[in-house]
């Protein structure tokens, strides 16, 4: 969001400004943190956490203002290993990825994001289990009739994405 045209989109979706300063993304360890103490806190490594330093900068001096704890929001705080070096987070981020480790894993991630863990008892199995207006197909946005209950249901799924479909049942 600190990019454009995401910038652009993030005010789109907030009314035509930033949202609060307590959420915006300001620091990779608080959201590693959020992510694994919290159910409902769900977020998704885009391209750019491998190919673009610039997102973790605020190069254009965005004010995304200042968070209750008195920190100003600016460039996204790094991990201690990234040396306070978005090109280094980067780099290492990017090796981590094309490691071999990751490449002799890499069909245990295809299996949770588009094969038999992502639905039924393997995905519960799995802890891979999400809200079910994430889930494509699971509801006939057509079929409702309440204008305001499927006009919020139209929202959420555009404003938190959805699952990919379901390529793989074994």
């Amino acid at each position: 969001m600190r990019l454009q045209p995401y910038a652009s989109l993030h005010k789109l979706t907030q009314g035509g400004s930033f949202d609060l300063p307590d959420r915006v993304f300001n620091s990779v360890r608080d959201v590693w943190n959020m992510c694994n103490s919290s159910m409902s806190e769900v977020k998704e490594l885009t391209p750019e956490w491998f190919s673009t330093p610039a997102f973790l900068r605020n190069v254009h001096q965005y004010d995304f203002g200042t968070r209750q704890d008195g920190i100003k929001v600016g460039d996204v705080e790094l991990p201690p290993w990234a040396q306070n070096d978005p090109d280094q987070f980067i780099r290492l981020h990017r090796a981590a990825l094309e490691s071999d480790h990751v490449s002799a894993h890499l069909h245990e991630w295809i299996d949770l994001i588009f094969g038999f863990q992502q639905r039924g008892p393997d995905a519960l199995a799995a802890n891979n289990v999400f809200y079910y207006l994430t889930y494509s197909g699971l509801v006939d946005l057509d079929s409702i009739d309440d204008l305001h209950l499927r006009n919020a249901m139209e929202q959420q799924i555009a404003h938190f994405g959805q699952c990919p479909q379901q390529l793989f049942r074994t």
